[in-house]
């Protein structure tokens, strides 16, 4: 599914109607429920009686927490709400809990090239909305145009093979925050435009407000492989991290 909170959204509401159901298939939590509800009830339309309606407001909460807590379907509900949400942070993050396990040691990635020829003509359609992450997997390297009215964008360097020579970043984007990651021995330029935003470039914050900036890395003129980042986002974050 190209949403995934499309997903995350219908999921959860099947989960919601399994657990009403499981509700009125069980008289006991029913009727607990029932009971909880009732008091907060009560304890809404009676704020003046003092501590009567903090009694009835604290034993409306305990029934319907108890009655929530013994139906399993609201606890699938809680489980696949932290999964998908910890997982999706992980995604757009961009760390990878397995990148120091055991088994990664002494792993050996190959990355495919091809002798230099003619440049194809190509044509690729973008996505305005939503987020978008490059790199997840090794790829060969080729400039990026990114044109975005709203999304967060994860561009990893550290999956591909950079050429000897002056690479292009182009990123234009209304809102939304962009995370960069460049492998060290890689020169980076920044040229970045935003009316509200931070620029955090190789660990240094610097805050925007309808402004432009430039910044280099300090090894840019030294060497072989370059990258320039040209960007514009009207309101958004955008970071430059070594990795």
């Amino acid at each position: 599914m190209k949403n995934p909170w499309r997903f995350f959204l219908i999921v959860e509401a099947l989960l919601l109607l399994y657990a009403l159901w499981q509700v009125f298939n069980s008289p006991p939590l029913f009727m607990l429920l029932l009971f909880g509800i009732l008091c907060l009830y009560f304890a809404s339309r009676g704020k003046k009686q003092g501590r009567r309606t903090n009694f009835r407001l604290v034993v409306g909460c305990l029934a319907v927490f108890i009655s929530l807590l013994n139906n399993p379907a609201v606890w699938l509900m809680l489980v696949f709400g932290v999964l998908f949400i910890g997982l999706k942070g992980v995604e757009l993050t961009g760390i990878d809990p397995t990148k120091n396990a055991f088994w990664k040691k002494k792993q050996m990635v190959m990355v495919e090239t091809e002798a230099p020829g003619l440049h194809p003509d190509k044509r690729q359609r973008q996505n305005l909305f939503g987020n978008e992450r490059i790199g997840n997997q090794v790829f060969e390297w080729d400039d990026i145009n990114i044109n975005m009215i709203s999304g967060d964008t994860i561009i990893d360097l550290g999956n591909t093979i950079l050429p000897k020579r002056d690479n292009i970043i182009m990123l234009r984007k209304g809102f939304g925050r962009t995370r960069i990651l460049v492998p060290l021995g890689i020169g980076i330029a920044l040229e970045h435009g935003g009316f509200i935003g931070n620029v955090t470039f190789v660990g240094e914050q610097t805050p925007l407000r309808s402004e432009r900036i430039t910044v280099y890395s300090e090894d840019y003129d030294t060497s072989e492989r370059r990258i320039k980042i040209l960007s514009s986002t009207l309101v958004g974050d955008i970071e430059v991290i070594r990795v």
